[in-house]
């Protein structure tokens, strides 16, 4: 055994300004080696021990695991490959973090819901939905292909002055017989001169991720779920 008087595990953590549950377990995982002991058994750390553990504490610090200092082995002093790796992480991260306070600045302003993705929020600007529409259009997000999803929002944008559209979002539940059935006939005039001038639209279902079928008894559902009874039996009447 070593007559070398040095440091105790106590005193290694405090100048390293860490704790011994850190220390042991450093020896644990095997990247700090045992050291000597002295004639009383108690260990006694050098001043290599102290720059070993300083330097798990700097990579850990940058954001490396204690497994991938152990795969460096004795490159660790200068572990360029392993860095420039997390840099570019690192770099995706920030990027990642600045879209996500970009949305969460969108939500804090209630410019836009949590439920509306970013991309969906740029198709829907210049819409001017209803809860109803916009929670509608939020399900076709994830039932058609982006590019019928872009065609549906931009034949909705481009005829979203239409009076009748604003009057069927704003028809009550209780909507007479005669209002909804004129409502019906104006409506479906609109919709076939919007249809006419987007042909894409009689294929709106071309390429949907889920399937066509699917799309559509999705679509069906949501319009079943969001809109009242007067307005369903606008557009019943209107399909006939």
């Amino acid at each position: 055994m070593s007559n070398h008087v040095g440091w105790s595990t106590r005193q290694l953590a405090d100048l390293a300004g860490t704790t011994l549950r850190a220390v042991r377990h450093y020896h644990d995982v095997g990247l700090l080696p045992e050291p000597e002991r002295r004639a009383n058994g108690y260990k006694s750390y050098t001043a290599a021990h102290l720059i070993r553990v300083l330097r798990i504490k700097r990579l850990t610090g940058l954001g490396l695991s204690l497994a991938q200092i152990a795969e460096l082995g004795d490159a660790d002093e200068h572990p360029e490959e392993a860095l420039r790796s997390l840099d570019t992480e690192l770099a995706e991260t920030i990027e990642r973090l600045q879209r996500i306070r970009a949305e969460l600045a969108l939500i804090l302003c209630k410019a836009t819901p949590t439920d509306v993705e970013p991309e969906l929020d740029q198709i829907l600007a210049g819409i001017n939905a209803t809860p109803a529409d916009r929670d509608f259009v939020v399900v076709l997000s994830r039932v058609l292909a982006p590019s019928a999803l872009r065609t549906y929002a931009e034949m909705v944008r481009a005829n979203s002055a239409e009076p009748v559209l604003a009057e069927f979002n704003d028809l009550p539940a209780d909507a007479d017989e005669r209002t909804r059935r004129e409502l019906a006939e104006r409506l479906g005039t609109v919709s076939r001169n919007m249809i006419a001038g987007v042909p894409e639209m009689r294929n709106l279902f071309a390429g949907a991720p889920l399937g066509a079928s699917f799309g559509v008894r999705a679509m069906a559902q949501a319009i079943q779920d969001l809109y009242n009874p007067a307005q369903l039996d606008v557009l019943k009447r209107m399909t006939r």
